[in-house]
């Protein structure tokens, strides 16, 4: 059986190079793995566009993704990281393995294996999630005249973001790999209930210091609520970027969650 292609749907403000040490390993395994960068994430220089991308933007560019691949007959496993699981998770409408074969199709997405994931209920947002974490758990951002977002403080951004990495030295030179993030992005409420309709995997990551363990449990118990259906839980002692700071984890968990798709 041919294994399931596995897209990246990364965090705010992350490019997806940043995602590049655990794809280069996964694909040594066999897999066709990628990161999308998706609208809301934006260059520090360069053209920004007209429009200011909202999470429905990124929603539609990882349904057209998901589509294209779908229509090559391939199954999909979408990794939501952070941010990502908004969008990610208001993509997966009929795209689903499922709701393709009732139309008579091939492919479609399989499982949602979300890390460390922003996972709301239908109506509320980023911001809405966001907003009921503790102050000191909160990045400050600035926002620019067009709408982008950026960090107030680098450093004090970068010792959330990366929390278990002793080196402040070595946070910092991964945060300004980041980008600029669309505030719009962050108001945008979720219409579509997609972990309602496949398998769902989550690696809970009991040090991050911006998605506090409470909250990220807080969204399992909604999903195994709203579908029906258990989640298959992998709990790390690490931060919000495991990643960078647990490679090898991080790989092992994503195998293991494809290859559930595989027997």
């Amino acid at each position: 059986m041919p294994k399931p292609t596995i897209l990246i749907v990364g965090g705010s403000f992350a490019p997806p190079d940043v995602y590049d040490n655990i794809i280069d390993a996964i694909k040594a395994k066999g897999y066709d793995i990628r990161a999308l960068h998706y609208p809301s994430v934006g260059l520090r220089a360069g053209p920004k566009p007209e429009k200011l991308p909202t999470m429905y933007d990124d929603a539609a560019f990882v349904a057209n993704e998901v589509s294209k691949l779908a229509d090559e007959g391939k199954e999909v496993i979408l990794v939501p990281h952070s941010y990502g699981g908004i969008p990610a998770t208001e993509s997966t409408k009929g795209l689903t393995k499922k709701e393709r074969q009732s139309q008579g199709k091939a492919g479609g997405i399989i499982r949602l294996a979300y890390m460390t994931s922003l996972v709301p209920p239908v109506g509320s947002s980023a911001q809405s999630l966001l907003g009921q974490i503790p102050g000191e758990n909160r990045i400050e951002f600035k926002i620019d005249e067009q709408g982008w977002m950026d960090y107030v403080d680098l450093p004090s951004a970068a010792t959330l973001i990366v929390s278990d990495l002793p080196d402040a030295k070595e946070r910092e030179e991964l945060v300004k790999r980041f980008q600029t993030h669309s505030s719009a992005s962050f108001a945008t409420e979720l219409t579509h209930a997609g972990y309602k309709d496949v398998p769902v995997s989550y690696l809970l990551c009991g040090e991050d210091a911006i998605l506090p363990p409470k909250f990220q449990r807080d969204w399992i118990e909604l999903i195994e609520k709203e579908s029906g259906n258990k989640v298959d839980v992998t709990s790390l002692p690490v931060g919000h970027c495991p990643s960078y700071t647990k490679p090898q984890e991080v790989i092992d968990w994503i195998v293991k969650a494809a290859e559930k798709e595989e027997n």
